[in-house]
């Protein structure tokens, strides 16, 4: 893997695990995006690019053996699988299935953390070294996309964890829209009200809040645009 923030997508349906996985792992350098089921893993499966997923087994409707068995069809990156079901046999059958490693709950995230590293490790980078800018420029504001940091001239502008998740996922695909839906997946469990409808409010109001430290006028946002029916869109200098 290359040094750049790897991009986690964490699939379970219990609300507490999904944000304290979230938590644990962003704390540890990654990027992470969640999901509460196989259902929404597949709408942010097709609008964004992780580098690994990190999938419960045990889930309502589809599994996560039959959705590691679909998506290893699709996609080359890797299934870290979680399940309380440590027989030999489940995890033989979940490495059949195309996972690359089987963690049993209850785990230490010590453990979790170390079975990460050790498979991106194994994962030859396949993203150009030079794909596109280093700096984005939203007017008076730049964004340093290594970095991960956003500056007004040689002030630097403190961003929440959420804001600063947002700002990665807009500025790895500028001048394109970005869903409420796939941005719901990078809001932890604990800032916004159970339903979707909620969840989508909620990411409204974090756009708001990052307008106010990008846009010379938040209320006619030039770079954090509004494409109706689509979502958002960062649209840089």
């Amino acid at each position: 893997m290359s040094e750049q923030q790897a991009h986690l997508l964490v699939v379970d349906d219990d609300e507490r695990i999904r944000g304290l996985l979230q938590k644990f792992l962003m704390r540890n350098g990654f990027l992470v995006t969640i999901a509460r089921d196989a259902a929404q893993a597949r709408r942010l499966l097709a609008g964004l690019e992780f580098d690994m997923i990190v999938l419960d087994v045990m889930m309502p409707g589809e599994t996560g053996i039959a959705l590691t068995r679909d998506l290893r069809a699709k996609y080359a990156m890797p299934i870290l699988l979680l399940t309380a079901k440590g027989e030999t046999a489940n995890r033989i059958e979940g490495l059949e299935a195309g996972a690359d490693d089987y963690l049993v709950k209850p785990f230490e995230p010590k453990e979790l953390l170390l079975r990460i590293n050790a498979i991106l490790r194994r994962v030859p980078s396949v993203k150009p070294e030079a794909a596109g800018p280093k700096v984005l420029h939203l007017g008076e504001v730049r964004y340093d996309m290594e970095r991960g940091e956003l500056w007004r001239g040689t002030e630097p502008v403190r961003l929440t964890a959420t804001e600063a998740q947002l700002m990665k996922i807009f500025a790895a695909r500028p001048g394109e829209p970005v869903s409420r839906e796939m941005l719901v997946g990078d809001l932890g469990p604990g800032e916004v009200e159970p339903g979707e409808k909620a969840q989508e409010r909620a990411v409204d109001v974090q756009i708001t809040r990052l307008r106010r430290k990008i846009e010379a006028d938040p209320k006619q946002p030039r770079y954090l645009q509004t494409v109706r029916g689509s979502g958002y869109m960062l649209q840089p200098d």
